[in-house]
């Protein structure tokens, strides 16, 4: 019997098209996004005491005395920590639904969040710690719902989701990753067993010139092997950017997806 769970996702990949079940530290003069909605902030990162950007959203509504779910977002090679937060219909999204939206720098530019070898191996081992520690300061500012934090990445930043999932596997609710850039040669197979529990959506265009499309395949195929509940939207002609950073229709497709999953262990 199908669970309700199942169902949900499979109302949610009907509506979304095509589904298979299973640099240094930007300043304030690089930042890209100028909405009053976006926080700008920083912290002094322990390790270096440099001081590291990143930028918030937090919903209109936002009740301390209620918990809140979280959207932690990772960017894409070379862009600025708040360039997701322009992402059309991702604010919006998050107002409807009262998301915090939270957007680290991952120390530098082009750190990718510790996924692959770059060549200051410290700058790797940093920018993974920078998402970590970032989320770990919203925790202690804010009443989020531990059982509602959801991560999800942009090319380089859904290699950086891969990764930092698979190594904090307990702590996220659900996943997503949009145009995903991990190495050729990423393991694969280790990386989706130790987050095969996890609910995730993939985004991905067939003319997508950065990311191959078969790439991305084989990935899905060794989810739906693997059993995990997921959802893939293939958008036919879709781009590397454009099919996320100026589609808001696409974009909703994860805020519909983390409505729906929960925590489950």
């Amino acid at each position: 019997m199908r669970t309700a769970f199942q169902s949900a996702l499979l109302i949610l990949a009907t509506l979304a098209g095509t589904v298979s079940f299973a640099d240094r530290q930007a300043t304030d003069d690089e930042r890209h996004i100028d909405d009053p909605r976006i926080q700008h902030r920083s912290y002094e990162f322990p390790a270096t005491g440099e001081t590291i950007p990143y930028a918030l959203f937090v919903p209109s509504g936002y009740d301390g005395n209620r918990e809140t779910p979280l959207i932690v977002s990772l960017h894409g090679l070379g862009r600025s920590h708040d360039w997701l937060m322009g992402y059309h219909g991702l604010l919006d999204q998050a107002e409807v639904n009262g998301y915090i939206v939270v957007t680290p720098l991952g120390y530098i530019r082009r750190g990718w969040y510790g996924s692959r070898a770059i060549d200051d191996i410290q700058d790797a081992e940093y920018s993974e710690q920078d998402v970590m520690n970032v989320l770990q300061l919203l925790r202690d500012e804010f009443n989020v719902d531990n059982n509602r934090i959801y991560l999800w990445g942009h090319s380089m930043g859904g290699a950086g989701t891969y990764h930092i999932a698979a190594k904090y596997p307990d702590l996220f609710a659900g996943l997503g990753v949009a145009a995903p850039a991990p190495e050729p040669n990423a393991p694969m197979v280790e990386t989706l067993n130790k987050i095969k529990h996890l609910p995730i959506f993939v985004l991905q265009g067939d003319n997508d010139e950065a990311v191959p499309v078969e790439r991305t395949r084989t990935w899905v195929a060794k989810m739906r092997e693997l059993g995990m509940q997921h959802v893939y939207v293939e958008i036919p002609g879709g781009d590397h950017s454009l099919l996320i950073s100026q589609n808001k229709e696409n974009m909703q497709k994860f805020i519909d997806f983390f409505n729906i999953v929960r925590k489950q262990y």
